[in-house]
């Protein structure tokens, strides 16, 4: 006997499986309702998301398809019964109304995703609503969303902060740091003597004479880059997200700059560099002179003077990471921001080199690194197929590890993380 369709909020598990298997679904009943448990108001909360995704998994697309189908037809006739469970708002758009539920992120705590006369994007696979009006207005509840200068709005799922991870991430790249700098006074006691080994030929650095202190100005650029991603990263809502990603990448590039600088040792590159072998002794000699390092995070404006650690310029490293974050977490209208960041990215990299700090090569190759690394680790992780493939466990297992629980891309909403003032509360969400 067919289940009644009118109190499915009291439906038990069983019911559920009932209901499934007059519909055809008969092979998901164990996976839903034996592990899952899932019941009446699970089931009405549940979405194409959860279907394709972990735990759930679905892998054949049309069973997905005729379920979700399944599914919105009985949200739609239960609707008073979503808004007592406060999955669906009581003031729905025209657009909405005409839809039913189609294309919409049911989410428990009473929140209803949505874009008003905008786009949708389901997982990157676009589920466009349009109309006359062009312009997105999205309606957000707490904060400003952007992505990239549209109203963009991902039904993908959660983007947990997951805190604990984050602290890892700090973990690895405080560690890495902290090797980066014992490898660094490893690298000085094996500094070619200039007198053997001089300066290699350079195309840049044969041809722009020095600028004393073009070096210092290169890490002022990176002092302000890095004042403008902790600004943006105190006001962004996933700044857990943002800032793990940061120690993640930065941890990896500095962990494979250890690698090229001591496997080879070059030559300094040029002659004002009063570099040569220096050996300090013990361990523990080596422990506090690298402690010196990265007291002073390896920066002249602080004090520390190293050699020998070339191959490619952890400077500029630094300098185009923060570059890209900024860029990346901001809307794209914010023109001024990323110009800013921009010019600043270029002229610290033009300081490296007329400092004659580094070879050409180095800068290149680290920008390039750099660079690279970022747009993979992005691809993949806005690319949710990637994310629990069992290539990416074998081949990147600290991105799975980070990324296993951001469904999609990281929308750039804003918030005041204070209470008072209350007017820039109000004012930025």
């Amino acid at each position: 006997m067919e289940v009644l369709e009118d109190s499915v909020s009291a439906w038990s598990c069983k019911q559920v499986a009932q209901w499934l298997q007059e519909r055809g679904f008969g092979e998901y009943v164990e996976l839903l309702c034996d592990q899952h448990r899932l019941d009446g108001p699970s089931l009405l909360a549940l979405t194409e998301a959860d279907l394709r995704g972990p735990p759930l998994g679905l892998t054949v697309l049309g069973d997905i398809k005729r379920l979700t189908i399944a599914l919105r037809r009985l949200q739609g006739r239960n609707q008073a019964q979503l808004e007592e469970l406060g999955l669906r708002p009581a003031d729905s758009s025209p657009a909405e109304q005409l839809l039913g539920t189609a294309g919409r992120e049911w989410s428990c705590d009473g929140a209803d995703r949505r874009c008003n006369g905008g786009d949708r994007f389901y997982n990157g696979t676009e589920l466009r609503l349009r109309n006359g009006d062009r312009s997105a207005l999205c309606s957000a509840s707490t904060a400003h969303t952007h992505y990239n200068g549209r109203c963009r709005q991902h039904l993908s799922g959660r983007l947990d902060p997951e805190v604990w991870k984050t602290i890892v991430s700090s973990i690895y790249v405080f560690l890495v740091f902290g090797f980066t700098s014992f490898v660094m006074v490893i690298v000085h006691e094996r500094v070619p003597d200039m007198r053997t080994y001089p300066p290699l030929p350079d195309i840049f650095l044969d041809s722009v004479p020095r600028i004393p202190w073009a070096f210092a100005m290169a890490e002022a650029c990176g002092v302000i880059l890095c004042y403008m991603f902790i600004l943006i990263l105190l006001l962004h809502r996933h700044r857990s997200i943002l800032f793990r990603r940061l120690c993640s990448l930065m941890g990896t590039v500095f962990l494979l700059r250890c690698c090229t600088m001591f496997v080879t040792s070059l030559s300094v590159p040029g002659q004002h560099l009063k570099c040569a072998s220096k050996t300090y002794g013990d361990i523990w000699g080596k422990m506090q002179r690298a402690l010196l390092i990265w007291s002073g995070f390896g920066m002249t404006l602080t004090g520390v003077q190293t050699c020998g650690d070339y191959m490619f310029s952890g400077h500029t490293v630094v300098i185009t990471l923060l570059n890209f974050f900024v860029t990346e977490y901001t809307p794209r209208s914010w023109n001024l921001i990323h110009t800013i960041s921009w010019v600043l990215n270029l002229f610290g990299i033009f300081f490296i080199l007329a400092a004659h700090e580094h070879y050409s090569i180095d800068v290149f190759i680290a920008f390039y690194i750099t660079t690279r690394l970022f747009l993979y680790y992005h691809t993949l992780a806005n690319t949710r197929a990637f994310q629990h493939s069992r290539r990416a466990r074998i081949w990147f297992p600290m991105f799975s590890f980070f990324e296993c629980n951001v469904n999609g891309p990281v929308p750039n909403q804003y918030h005041w993380p204070f209470s008072k003032p209350a007017f820039m509360k109000s004012m930025i969400g």
